[in-house]
């Protein structure tokens, strides 16, 4: 279970802070497109949000989630942002797409959905709207946001990504 930020060893929230100012300095240099304000929950995870709405912070992110095996939830975080633009007549065939690539049991990028919203989705398959898949998205990105995208403020790939800057 997941003790939050407190049961890390101070050095290791130092460094985390020295990646982030790096990173804040990354999106100066390179333009990277700014937010409107949100919420104070919300601002937590405002660095994620910039980093997907980057090139090259975006592919840095894929790459280190293709080293851990894990790229499943930025692509069906993707499918939704693509999903969530299309026409709508376009959209019954992308949900039924995204619907048996991510979230049926044993699908090829299945992604970790809890069974309530598993359900709900099922639920609305057969009239999708735009936001249909909004609360399965918001769940993978708050995933993204507290498990994979610390450890890639960690890894390498965000390191490689900075001295490229």
């Amino acid at each position: 279970m997941c003790k939050g930020l407190s049961s890390l060893p101070s050095s290791c929230l130092e460094k985390a802070k020295e990646m982030r100012v790096k990173l804040s300095h990354l999106a100066e240099k390179q333009d990277w497109t700014h937010l409107k304000h949100k919420s104070h929950d919300e601002k937590a995870l405002q660095d994620l949000e910039s980093l997907l709405n980057s090139k090259s912070g975006l592919q840095a992110f894929r790459w280190f989630l293709r080293s851990e095996f894990s790229e499943e939830n930025l692509e069906f975080w993707l499918a939704c942002e693509d999903y969530r633009v299309s026409p709508s007549r376009l959209q019954r065939a992308k949900a039924s797409t995204i619907y048996s690539q991510f979230i049926t049991p044993d699908a090829p990028q299945e992604v970790n959905l809890d069974a309530e919203t598993r359900e709900a989705l099922l639920g609305v398959m057969d009239s999708p709207a735009a936001d249909t898949f909004s609360k399965a998205q918001q769940r993978i990105y708050n995933l993204m946001a507290k498990d994979s995208f610390p450890r890639f403020l960690r890894s390498a790939h965000c390191v490689e990504t900075i001295k490229a800057s």
